[in-house]
């Protein structure tokens, strides 16, 4: 790259190599002059209110790219599938967003590996959260004006080794089956308090509902109420209660007796450490304990949308949400917008 400087009263005719930013706070902040502009007498006064006294006139060798055409290859080479980006980059930054609905995944080693590289930046949002279509995901963007190709060229070759640094899964499940354990509620001691809490849970991600279904403390009969909802042909089963240490409670003992594998139990999440996570083959059962009816937000909130979109889940999973599991019970909840489930 050769550069030249020019005091802006003899840039007149000259094209802008790149944007030239404005910012008026609080009324606006963007482009005043697009790269490929070309710069009129009339313009001179303005270029001066932007601090522009001389601007540069640059020539990009053959081995490198404009910060524009840097920065499309690499939103090019990082966006996986259910991501996507305008073609259009403005002041060498790209913008990536939900293609669809499903869980934002993020592969942190490679986004790291990038990162190092410098002179390229992308930055994301948390991974393993659910997002809607048309969110906002991560920003991308060259630094310097142009950068050599070969770093590109490293950039691509980086990524080609990822599944997708970037990605949106689908939802895979579509049906979901609830049972409710507890002699004090199948007897009427007392009335449910889990079903108006997990049927919206579920709901809100599209899923049909079988159930709820109400069981008393009985190994086998808890057992008999999950294999009916999986014959049912349902995709995951959430059984809530009777997941603690007390002679009553026999629910994981009952989801054990399916010989499921893996089958989890325990986590280092607050709320939800008594939590449990089985599979039978690409079927789910997950054992909700007694947090999930009195706390807004749990563990099955980080868990629930990763076995939606067919993760198997082990001991490893759930130990890495120790980091960031501890909800700290804020007056007014603002999940998933605060530091819960974000190691």
């Amino acid at each position: 790259m050769r550069a030249r400087t020019v005091p802006v009263e003899e840039a007149v005719g000259m094209v802008l190599p790149h944007d030239l930013t404005e910012i008026r706070p609080g009324e606006f902040k963007g482009p005043a002059f697009r790269k490929g502009h070309v710069v009129r007498e009339e313009d001179i006064p303005h270029l001066k209110r932007l601090g522009k006294d001389h601007i540069y006139v640059l020539e990009i060798d053959p081995d490198e790219l404009h910060e524009d055409q840097a920065a499309l290859r690499l939103a090019r080479a990082v966006a996986g599938e259910g991501v996507t980006f305008s073609e259009e980059v403005r002041e060498g930054k790209v913008t990536f967003r939900a293609a669809r609905e499903g869980l934002f995944k993020v592969d942190v080693e490679t986004l790291y590996r990038i990162n190092l590289l410098g002179e390229i930046a992308l930055s994301s949002r948390h991974g393993n959260f659910w997002v809607q279509k048309g969110e906002p995901l991560a920003g991308g963007r060259a630094i310097p004006l142009v950068v050599k190709e070969s770093l590109l060229e490293e950039v691509e070759r980086i990524a080609a080794q990822s599944p997708g640094v970037l990605r949106v899964l689908p939802r895979r499940m579509s049906r979901a089956g609830l049972v409710i354990t507890g002699n004090e509620v199948y007897y009427g001691r007392i009335r449910d308090a889990f079903a108006p809490v997990m049927l919206p849970k579920l709901r809100a991600y599209g899923l049909e509902v079988l159930g709820p279904e109400f069981v008393p403390d009985d190994r086998e009969r808890i057992r008999q109420a999950i294999e009916a909802m999986l014959q049912e042909g349902v995709d995951l089963v959430l059984v809530t209660g009777g997941m603690s240490v007390d002679p009553d409670d026999v629910t994981r003992t009952a989801i054990a007796d399916l010989n499921p594998h893996p089958l989890t139990y325990g986590a280092p999440v607050l709320p939800g450490n008594m939590f449990l996570v089985a599979y039978l083959g690409e079927k789910a059962i997950l054992g909700v304990p007694a947090c999930g009816m009195y706390h807004g937000v749990t563990i099955l909130d980080l868990v629930l949308p990763r076995v939606l979109v067919g993760e198997i889940l082990t001991r490893k999973d759930l130990a890495a949400l120790g980091h960031g599991g501890y909800c700290l019970h804020c007056k007014e909840c603002r999940f998933p917008v605060c530091p819960f489930g974000r190691g």
